[in-house]
C-alpha cells in the first residue's frame, strides 16, 4: 500500500543537556556537506532537524539556537559533494559568505551556496534567546538543476526574496512540504521534486543576468505552477477571468491559452473545475451541513445558482443538494458501522 512521505526527526531535547550539542555535531558530520560549528548555547543545545527525501533532493527543516558555521577547504576536500544548497531563513537573522561575496539575511529570504567550495554561515535567534533561529534547506545535486554551473557563481551567498514573485512560490513549496509531509504520497516524491526544481531553477534564472539561461520547458512548467497557484488563491472572486490571470503574470491572453494547451484544458475550464471541486468538498463537509448551497456556490465564485447547479450536475451527475444528501448518508452508515465495531464486547 502506498504510504506518505517519510520524515526522519532528530530532536536533541530527547537526550540530557550535556549530550545535546554533541548529538548535533554528529548529525552535521554525517551530512552531505559537513561544517565546523560553534554556538554560545553549546551547554544546553535544544534543537530539531526534520529530513524529507524527494527523489534527487533532500529537504531539511531546522530549528536551533544561534550557530556559527564554517565549511573549510579541508572539509571540502574530505567530502567534495556535488551539491548546491538553497536555504530559506524562516526566523532569526543570518550572515553568509562565499567566494568573496557577503550578505546579511533576514526572515523570508533565500541564499544559495556551492557545497564544493568553502563558505561561512552564521544564524542567530533573538538577542535574549527567547526565539530560536530556523530555516528550510534543500540539498540539490549539480545535475538536477538545468543551469550551467559556471553561470551560477554570481548567486553564491547572495540574497533572494522569498515573499515576491516566483521566490514566494518557491518558499511556499518548501514550507508546505516540510510542515505537512503526511499530506503527500511517497509515490509522488519524484513529481514533487520536479515541481520544486522547476520553481527553484526559474527563481535562480531570474536573479541571473538573463533568464534565458533557464530552459524553455522549465520556465513553462514554472509559469504554469505560478498561474495555478494564483487561480487557487482567487477562486472566490467572481471577476476572475483569463484576462485577469494573464495581466497578473504579464503575458498575453493568447500566451496563457497556449500554456494550457499541453494540459488538455482551457484556462476558463480549469477555473470552473477548481471552483466545482471546492464546492464539492464543502458540500461533503459535515461542519458545513447547515450552510445553504447558494452560499457555498457564492463562496467559490458562482454568482448564479441555476448556472452552478447545471455545472455541478454535469460534473457529478447529481444536483448539489442530492450530492450533499448522498454524502451525509454514506457518512452516517460508516459512523454507525464503526460504532457497532467499537461496542462489541471483548473477552
Amino acid at each position: 500500500m502506498d504510504g506518505t512521505l517519510h520524515r526522519q526527526v532528530l530532536d536533541t531535547g530527547l537526550v540530557p543537556p550535556k549530550d545535546r550539542f554533541g548529538m548535533w555535531l554528529d548529525m552535521i558530520a554525517d551530512s552531505p556537506a559537513p561544517l565546523r560549528i560553534r554556538s554560545d548555547h553549546a551547554d544546553d543545545f535544544v534543537a530539531r532537524a526534520e529530513f524529507i527525501d524527494l527523489g534527487p533532493i533532500r529537504l531539511i527543516n531546522y530549528r536551533y539556537p544561534s550557530l556559527e558555521c564554517v565549511r573549510t577547504r579541508k572539509l571540502v576536500q574530505r567530502s567534495d559533494p556535488d551539491y548546491y544548497l538553497l536555504a530559506l531563513t524562516t526566523s532569526g537573522r543570518g550572515l553568509t559568505a562565499q567566494d568573496g561575496q557577503r550578505s546579511a539575511l533576514g526572515a523570508h529570504e533565500f541564499t544559495f551556496y556551492d557545497c564544493s567550495r568553502p563558505h561561512e554561515v552564521n544564524h542567530y535567534g533573538d538577542d535574549h534567546g527567547r526565539e530560536a533561529a530556523s530555516s528550510v534547506v534543500a540539498f540539490i545535486p549539480y545535475d538536477a538543476l538545468p543551469l550551467p554551473p559556471g553561470r551560477l557563481a554570481p548567486l553564491f551567498a547572495g540574497r533572494m526574496s522569498g515573499t515576491e514573485g516566483i521566490g514566494a512560490l518557491a518558499a511556499q513549496y518548501l514550507l508546505q512540504i516540510t510542515a505537512r509531509p503526511e499530506q503527500y504520497h511517497a509515490a509522488d516524491a519524484g513529481r514533487l521534486a520536479g515541481v520544486g526544481l522547476d520553481l527553484i531553477s526559474t527563481m535562480l534564472g531570474r536573479h541571473l543576468v538573463s533568464e534565458e539561461t533557464v530552459p524553455t520547458e522549465v520556465r513553462r512548467r514554472a509559469l504554469l505552477t505560478q498561474v495555478r497557484s494564483y487561480i487557487h488563491q482567487h477562486l472566490g472572486e467572481t471577476t476572475l477571468t483569463p484576462r485577469q490571470v494573464a495581466d497578473a503574470h504579464h503575458v498575453s491572453v493568447r500566451s496563457l491559452h497556449r500554456l494550457f494547451e499541453a494540459e488538455e484544458t482551457t484556462v476558463a475550464a480549469y477555473i470552473r473545475d477548481q471552483r466545482l471541486e471546492r464546492c464539492r468538498r464543502d458540500l461533503a463537509d459535515p461542519a458545513l451541513r447547515d450552510r445553504p448551497v447558494q452560499l457555498i456556490a457564492a463562496r467559490w465564485g458562482f454568482r448564479d445558482k441555476a448556472h452552478f447547479s447545471r455545472a455541478f450536475r454535469a460534473a457529478h451527475e447529481l444536483t448539489p443538494q442530492a450530492y450533499r444528501v448522498r454524502e451525509r448518508e454514506q457518512a452516517r452508515i460508516v459512523n454507525t458501522a464503526a460504532s457497532l465495531v467499537n461496542s462489541e464486547p471483548t473477552y
